[in-house]
């Protein structure tokens, strides 16, 4: 990639002091992931991994708000309808960039600021070094859209403390920057005054990375609420069930808890299928011994997900008629099997089965 990006590409990928520079630029949706961006970064990152004059890799956004909405879930929905294999490609694509970045043998640092959620969370939790600011605001809310925290998702929550990876999951809850640090979703909180001075001390003293961030970190970090109740979500959300969640929210809500009943009633908005499928992903995610084993697995869940009616219709109610009253099917968490369940795990025909890219080493366990 050469030091002079096409400005006008949804990515910028290119070459500045020792750093190889993944900029998102699609600010009018939020820097939300298409094929063409997924692809652009991972051909950079291939070109640069055997580069001596790549030191570290820096990701971050050109413009505008927010890091990364996530992926264009819009038009991945409507090539569901038109076309299944273009559906298809974009997560077979998109997770062989997640699994390149985490298997990466160079440094990554992502600049988290502002909007992080779903694949923006994808591309930002393989780095080494994951930036926080006042200005961010890290989700997995996937489940309001039928679907469930993929990208990884399933290894990086739960690997979180107690009953937190439960907690987001079901309730795509929205974490500041000084929560996202309390609960090392961050690794560095720095205002976002100071991002540009960090990039650029890095760029030139790559090996300095960490000393480079310690000294630009806020001092003062701002409260961070999820803190304060990391007991009582982990007494609420103690259930694999979907069921008992909620009833163990309801009961907490029926003593006068008003945090639990604001909970109870954001999960009772979500798919009950796509909250189901969720909560046994973290039960088998920890079981996954190499990401590349976590990669398959959410790839057959989610080639089965965007194939049943909850996505289109989550889509649709969420983003394009924007109405915001999602007809799930079924409709309540009761309705649901455990063998319903258990069939978007089983694996994909070994043809159909998501690979990473090819001679790619095998990765040290997490």
């Amino acid at each position: 990639m050469n030091a002079q990006p096409d400005i006008t590409s949804d990515v910028l990928t290119y070459k500045e002091g020792l750093a190889g520079r993944l900029r998102l630029n699609r600010p009018k949706a939020l820097h939300s992931l298409n094929r063409a961006m997924v692809n652009g970064m991972a051909a950079a990152l291939n070109e640069w991994r055997d580069d001596p004059d790549v030191r570290i890799i820096l990701i971050d956004h050109a413009e505008g708000r927010g890091f990364c909405a996530g992926g264009d879930v819009v038009d991945i929905s409507q090539n569901v309808e038109g076309h299944d294999a273009a559906a298809r490609a974009f997560f077979f694509d998109e997770y062989r960039l997640n699994h390149l970045e985490y298997t990466y043998p160079k440094p990554g640092v992502a600049f988290m600021d502002g909007v992080t959620m779903g694949g923006g969370v994808g591309i930002a939790c393989p780095c080494r070094y994951r930036v926080a600011t006042e200005r961010t605001l890290f989700a997995m809310p996937e489940t309001a859209i039928g679907i469930f925290p993929d990208v990884g998702g399933g290894r990086y929550l739960s690997r979180l403390r107690g009953r937190l990876a439960q907690f987001l999951a079901l309730t795509g809850a929205r974490l500041t920057g000084a929560e996202c640090l309390g609960l090392r979703l961050a690794t560095h909180y720095l205002p976002s005054e100071r991002l540009d001075e960090a990039k650029e001390r890095i760029m030139a003293q790559p090996f300095r990375v960490a000393a480079i961030l310690d000294e630009l970190s806020e001092t003062d970090v701002p409260h961070a609420p999820i803190m304060g109740r990391l007991a009582l979500i982990d007494r609420c959300f103690a259930s694999n069930q979907l069921e008992d969640i909620l009833a163990a929210l309801d009961t907490e809500a029926a003593a006068g808890d008003e945090w639990c009943r604001v909970e109870a009633r954001t999960i009772r908005k979500k798919s009950p299928t796509a909250c189901k499928v969720s909560l046994k992903l973290l039960v088998e995610s920890p079981y996954q011994l190499h990401f590349v084993d976590e990669m398959r697995m959410e790839y057959g869940i989610m080639v089965r997900m965007i194939h049943h009616p909850d996505f289109r219709e989550g889509v649709r109610a969420l983003l394009i008629d924007k109405d915001n009253a999602p007809a799930w099917s079924p409709a309540t968490p009761e309705a649901i099997s455990e063998a319903d369940v258990d069939r978007f795990f089983l694996p994909l025909p070994e043809e159909e089965a998501w690979t990473p890219f090819p001679a790619y080493p095998l990765e040290t366990p997490a």
